[in-house]
């Protein structure tokens, strides 16, 4: 069925929207049980009213409805990735197509997996232009993690070299698109033998990880040097090889980890002169992740950052949220979408 609009005029007052419900903490990825409720929902004063027409399930997602990350609020509604159309708000925002992020929508207050969502006006950035609903719904979490690492540890450009480890994943693959955006040569490392599978402004060499040693093999193609920036997308399990193949003054961005404890060789790191960032986006408001994601724009005005793509059979209606977490629990590589108009 067609969403239609439930305000019938800007400051029309709250909305009934339809809100996948996370009611408390779930035992496992399996045992995860959203319900859709009608909740109404009205704006502040600086923000505004979207009638959403896609958001992303994200990894993140499900953590919190598993009880890993222990500042998520129960219930909620969940989501923090959207794209969608102003319906109220200041003047000169309506009717104008959005899209966005956050590290709080979803997690710690009510979030995108809805009909309509309510944000500061600060927080959106206006959707590319011929982009999907569902491609928009699908930039947020992994460009905005990728940009946030590269941003601070400082987004290498052309003479330099980046490893990206975990090239395939989503945020990996963000990764890079915005170092060979910005002229970077980029290195990819993946645990078997596969191709890069995203788009790439400019050649990407892979690392067969099963096949090879990884710093070794960096070092070979760097002519002795290493890597300028490691970014690390898996954590413990290429920690090692991540530092090693740093360069001097090399930086190794860190976004996840399955172990916590890795060794770590003090004498190595200070006499290599490295840095280690470390990303949570989940630390981002809605206003500071708008600000990453605007950086990004004139790169998808430009052609030289494009969304991933979203097959039809990794859409889901809001009733098949649970099918849709399922899905993202599975290590999908897919970005999984809820749409509120699907069939319903």
């Amino acid at each position: 069925m067609s969403l239609m609009p439930l305000a019938q005029k800007p400051g029309a007052g709250p909305v009934e929207a339809r809100c996948v419900r996370l009611l408390a903490k779930a035992a496992d990825a399996a045992s995860i049980e959203p319900v859709v409720e009608p909740h109404l929902l009205s704006r502040a004063a600086n923000e505004l009213l979207i009638e959403l027409r896609a958001s992303a399930v994200n990894p993140s997602d499900v953590k919190a409805a598993t009880g890993l990350m222990p500042y998520a609020v129960f219930p909620r509604t969940s989501g923090r990735d959207y794209a969608g159309v102003v319906i109220d708000g200041p003047e000169g925002w309506i009717g104008r197509e959005v899209f966005g992020s956050s590290g709080d929508l979803g997690i710690r207050r009510d979030g995108t997996h809805a009909t309509h969502l309510a944000v500061e006006a600060d927080a959106v950035v206006e959707k590319p232009k011929g982009l999907s609903w569902e491609e928009a719904a699908g930039i947020g979490v992994p460009f905005v993690t990728a940009m946030e690492g590269l941003r601070r540890a400082g987004i290498p450009k052309s003479g330099e070299t980046i490893v990206v480890m975990g090239v395939n994943g989503k945020v990996g693959q963000a990764a890079v698109q915005i170092a060979s955006w910005h002229g970077a040569r980029v290195i990819g490392v993946v645990r078997k033998r596969e191709a890069y599978e995203g788009h790439a402004n400019s050649a990407v060499e892979v690392i067969d990880a099963s096949a090879t040693d990884v710093a070794t093999r960096v070092r070979e193609l760097t002519g002795g040097k290493g890597a300028d920036v490691v970014f690390n997308t898996v954590g413990d399990p290429y920690f090692e090889a991540a530092h090693k193949s740093l360069a001097l003054r090399g930086r190794q961005i860190l976004i996840a980890t399955i172990e916590r404890v890795v060794p770590f060789n003090i004498l190595e790191f200070y006499r290599g002169q490295h840095t280690y960032v470390g990303i949570d986006t989940l630390g981002l408001s809605s206003v500071a992740t708008g600000a990453v994601l605007r950086e990004l724009g004139s790169g998808f005005a430009s052609g030289h950052l494009k969304p991933f793509p979203i097959k039809a059979n990794a859409i889901y209606p809001l009733r098949d949220a649970k099918a849709a977490f399922a899905a993202v629990a599975g290590s999908s590589r897919d970005r999984v979408i809820l749409r509120p108009d699907a069939a319903e």
